[in-house]
């Protein structure tokens, strides 16, 4: 007689290239080998990451010959099992009410694959991990939760093994381990490695070890080496060690690295030049105090405004190999198998006229009717597939550009703008030393290319003319810090013009 009055009822919530529907015929390939009746139907997600495709699987055995009706649907407290292919995802399921305390396992991977809602906020939209750490503790009965996408990678394999072996592991289904791997030879592509990723999963979840889940995991700065074995970088990493102090060299030798690769070793030279100046200013301002905040600060800015984002930086970065290699590697391309990336580019005239000679760039914008007859064909979105012969040499010209880039009218923009940004912050230094700090850290609100680059640096403009208004406060560098959150608030600038509505009264 079947003890299994009602249906397993197991819930799969996948992103595309996650294998979700590979694991769903996973789990009824091996239940109807032992016998059971299984069906499973999917619900799509929306593209772009904003929504994961629930895979919806219901299985029971035949009682009495007769088989069940199974349902297409996962109803809101009545669902067994949840495997979650991703953290937020997990969290996901919980508020569509799928996992409830008093029946069901969630098993999931807490590594983070970030929605276009996270993306797309101008400042740290980044879910809060921590936040379904403590739903699952409470909307679960059993939570199995562990970097899955990792797991996976070093076993060659893709998260549905991982999840797979961890739900075996679980031990929340009628069947031994090898009914599983049996379901996974099945399958007859990628056997090996797939069985070398369940296995991991399943002695990880039967281990019930558990891992800290962080919002972020913070990068470590390096200290910087004494030698790579080239002449005019070892004479930039000479410089860095012999004129800053050891606590400011990791940042400073990110920056460097950063400003070197975007150009050359002169330029590196140049960014010394500046950085150096600054810490010169940060040491007669009694900066020691504060641990050079000023100078560690400038580190990380300065190298962000030197580096700025322009048509040459994206044609270099799009036709380096290593970007091809990646990409191949996110999509699991086999060697044989060739991949083709389309990207859709929208120039404006703004780029086009920034990447010319500073004084043929100003005639043009002088000239409104060729300027604008040209921006008419410029200013249109274009599908480019970058592994084509033709459009691969087009970019390979526009980065080939890069020793004329200092001559160009974009640069000479640019420095005027870091010029003033400095200035303003080094008025500031010798009488407030916070809001000196801050001033330089209002930089971050400048980040990307094109319309998203106009509008930060629209946004950080506003936010540095408020400095004026705040330099006989001592706690200046508090609002001022305030203004940079408001101004990531939104894109439409709401929240950061009631700030310095704010900020306008203190002065009045």
């Amino acid at each position: 007689m079947n003890t299994y009055e009602r249906p397993i009822t197991l819930a799969i919530l996948a992103m595309g290239g996650q294998g979700g529907g590979v694991l769903a015929d996973w789990v009824v390939s091996m239940a109807e080998a032992q016998g059971w009746v299984a069906q499973s139907t999917s619900v799509p997600g929306v593209a772009q990451r904003t929504g994961a495709t629930i895979y919806y699987v219901e299985m029971l055995k035949p009682s009495d010959g007769r088989s069940p009706v199974l349902s297409l649907m996962p109803t809101p407290g009545d669902v067994d099992i949840v495997l979650a292919a991703e953290f937020m995802e997990a969290g996901r399921s919980m508020l569509r009410g799928l996992v409830t305390p008093d029946r069901t396992t969630l098993i999931a991977s807490t590594h983070r694959s970030y929605a276009v809602g996270e993306k797309e906020v101008p400042g740290d939209g980044i879910g809060d991990p921590l936040v379904v750490v403590a739903a699952a503790g409470i909307a679960a009965k059993h939570t199995i939760a562990f970097d899955m996408q990792t797991l996976a990678e070093k076993n060659g394999s893709v998260i549905s093994s991982a999840l797979f072996g961890a739900l075996a592991g679980a031990a929340v289904l009628p069947f031994e381990r090898s009914a599983f791997e049996d379901a996974v030879r099945s399958g007859g592509k990628g056997v090996d490695a797939s069985l070398r990723a369940f296995g991991a999963a399943f002695e990880r979840a039967r281990s019930g070890a558990t891992e800290p889940v962080v919002r972020r995991v913070e990068s470590k700065m390096e200290m910087p080496p004494r030698s790579v074995g080239q002449q005019q970088l070892d004479a930039l990493l000479e410089r860095l060690h012999a004129n800053l102090p050891e606590n400011l060299r990791p940042m400073a030798y990110a920056g460097l690295s950063k400003v070197v690769d975007w150009q050359d070793a002169r330029y590196g030279n140049e960014y010394l030049d500046r950085l150096e100046a600054l810490h010169a200013l940060d040491v007669e301002a009694g900066g020691a105090a504060h641990g050079f905040a000023f100078t560690d600060t400038a580190s990380k800015y300065l190298a962000n405004a030197m580096a700025y984002d322009d048509v040459v930086r994206v044609a270099d970065l799009k036709t380096r190999a290593s970007r091809f290699d990646r990409v191949r590697r996110e999509v699991g391309a086999r060697e044989e198998q060739l991949v083709y990336t389309t990207e859709y580019m929208h120039p404006r005239m703004e780029e086009v006229v920034g990447s010319m000679p500073k004084s043929m760039g100003n005639w043009l914008i002088a000239n409104r009717r060729l300027y604008d007859g040209m921006g008419r064909f410029v200013n249109k979105g274009r599908r480019v597939r970058t592994g084509t012969v033709f459009w691969f040499m087009a970019l390979y010209m526009v980065s080939a550009l890069k020793p004329m880039r200092r001559g160009m009218l974009r640069h000479s923009i640019e420095m005027e703008h870091v010029a003033h940004w400095l200035d303003v912050a080094k008025g500031q230094l010798p009488s407030n030393y916070p809001l000196a700090v801050q001033a330089l850290a209002t930089r971050r609100l400048v980040k990307g290319y094109s319309d998203t680059h106009s509008r930060g640096e629209a946004k950080f403009d506003r936010v540095l003319s408020a400095v004026p208004m705040l330099a006989g406060r001592t706690d200046g560098g508090e609002w001022l810090a305030r203004l940079v959150l408001a101004a990531l608030a939104d894109e439409a600038g709401k929240a950061l013009e009631g700030a310095l509505s704010t900020v306008r009264s203190l002065s009045d």
